[in-house]
């Protein structure tokens, strides 16, 4: 007799699957990726993938959703927190871009990951893309700089950097949008 999974259980499972899923396709892309692959990665049989994934589309639209949209709600706190415009702009970026880019420069399908998004599930990135413009003008002020400042952003990504120096990067292009708080020595 089979025993019911616990909701905890059933949460780590399918984070696992995600995260093999995600694995897969920066490694293999989406087109050459299979069940089995992730299936094997996450060591689970194939069956156990139709339990929660009617295809490989569906896992890949929830892969790009659970790792982009579950950064949102921190994003947009810390576009609204208290401090300075410079260090809740830097913040924004480092959940918004910094943080998933670390999870895939460098992997071999990486420049595709992006595009089969917007070709599988244009409302994530449309979404993702919502959040940080209202981020950003929450932050700048005004709805025209947060686009140019996005526009610009998204330029610093096209050589695809390493983590650290995409970091320097947006360090200078905020400060060119807001400049970060010099504290005044007594002189």
């Amino acid at each position: 007799m089979a025993t019911k999974m616990t909701r905890e259980a059933a949460v780590a499972r399918r984070e696992g699957v995600l995260q093999a899923a995600r694995w897969c396709f920066l490694n293999f892309g989406f087109s050459k990726t299979s069940l089995d692959d992730i299936a094997k990665r996450a060591n689970i049989s194939r069956t156990l993938l139709y339990k929660s994934f009617k295809d490989k589309e569906d896992i890949f639209a929830a892969v790009f959703a659970d790792w982009l949209v579950a950064r949102q709600p921190a994003a947009l706190e810390a576009a609204r927190a208290a401090g300075n415009p410079y260090e809740r702009l830097l913040n924004v970026c480092r959940l918004m871009v910094l943080e998933p880019w670390a999870d895939m420069v460098g992997a071999p399908m990486a420049a595709q990951f992006y595009d089969v998004c917007d070709r599988l599930d244009p409302d994530v990135s449309a979404n993702h893309r919502r959040v940080a413009h209202e981020c950003a003008a929450a932050i700048l002020g005004n709805d025209a700089a947060a686009e140019v400042f996005l526009l610009a952003l998204d330029g610093l990504l096209a050589d695809q950097p390493t983590t650290a120096v995409l970091e320097q990067r947006v360090q200078l292009l905020a400060d060119r949008f807001v400049q970060p708080q010099v504290k005044k020595g007594r002189g």
